[in-house]
């Protein structure tokens, strides 16, 4: 019976991985059948890259914020949509569009929205006299700005997923236990502090967790808005491993960039099992 799972894992998860390990020892390059063993000679060069040190602390930054955006709005979402009101199904199914929605289809219009010369963003904010003379932005032409557009894309696409999960949270906790608080005299903070949050803690730390598993190994936000530029300031671990290794054709490298994420999705898979562990004891 786990033979099929069993099957996939092993050849579209280990058999990619040692691939991957042994690629990134060799001088392996697109178009060429010359493969000779480096050792460690493509890790140096990636280290003392600047543009690797760069992808390096943006993967961070973007997932960090990007999780914590979600989480935050995922919560608001879910508790509003647990309250009754007319439209709440086209509520529903419109929150849940960014999800199903095919993210390359979706990307042309975030490209039209951050546009440097028709985004609506920035003409809104000179209608409201927020921009003085001359004031401008170019939201895929700056550093800052580029990461401000991917997080903001990233996190509209996650939205959906962990507002369902949140959803789920708190329907499974029983109406006697809010019941209990308020006969008890909790206020709203107390309520949401000392119950609803300790009861969807589990919860909340699996999708926490998938979340920054999924953010940190995902490059095609990055890829479609701004591929990696302007001048290689966008880019994420996942973006510069694919440029230098399939576009740029050193497949090594790009090999011994990808290998970077291996510690802290581990550390990720071992915190993920503890929780899911964890929520079936309680």
């Amino acid at each position: 019976m786990l033979a099929p799972a069993l099957a996939y894992i092993l050849l579209l998860v280990a058999l990619p991985f040692v691939a991957a390990v042994l690629l990134s020892l060799t001088n392996s390059s697109a178009g060429s059948l010359d493969v000779s063993f480096v050792g460690f000679r493509n890790f140096r060069a990636v280290v003392g890259n600047p543009v690797f040190k760069r992808a390096l602390w943006n993967t961070f930054v973007f997932t960090f914020v990007s999780q914590v955006l979600v989480i935050a709005f995922g919560n608001i979402l879910a508790r509003a949509l647990m309250r009754r009101f007319r439209g709440k199904t086209i509520a529903r199914f419109l929150i849940l569009m960014p999800w199903a929605a095919p993210i390359s289809l979706a990307t042309l219009g975030w490209l039209w929205i951050f546009d440097s010369t028709f985004s609506v963003i920035n003409w809104v904010l000179k209608v409201v006299g927020y921009f003085g003379p001359g004031q401008w932005y170019y939201w895929l032409g700056d550093p800052t700005l580029g990461m401000v557009a991917i997080v903001t894309v990233h996190v509209w696409r996650m939205l959906p997923f962990s507002t369902v999960i949140l959803i789920a949270g708190l329907s499974s906790i029983p109406a006697e236990v809010h019941e209990a608080a308020d006969i008890d005299g909790a206020g709203t903070l107390s309520k949401a502090f000392y119950v609803t949050v300790p009861m969807m803690l589990p919860i909340l730390s699996v999708a926490l967790l998938f979340g920054v598993v999924f953010t940190f190994t995902d490059m095609s936000v990055v890829y479609l808005l701004t591929r990696g530029g302007p001048f290689n300031s966008t880019h994420v671990l996942a973006s510069l491993a694919f440029q230098d290794g399939v576009l740029g054709g050193d497949v090594g490298r790009g090999a011994a960039i990808a290998i970077f994420l291996l510690p802290v999705l581990v550390v990720m898979a071992i915190l993920t099992l503890r929780v899911s562990r964890r929520a079936e004891v309680a």
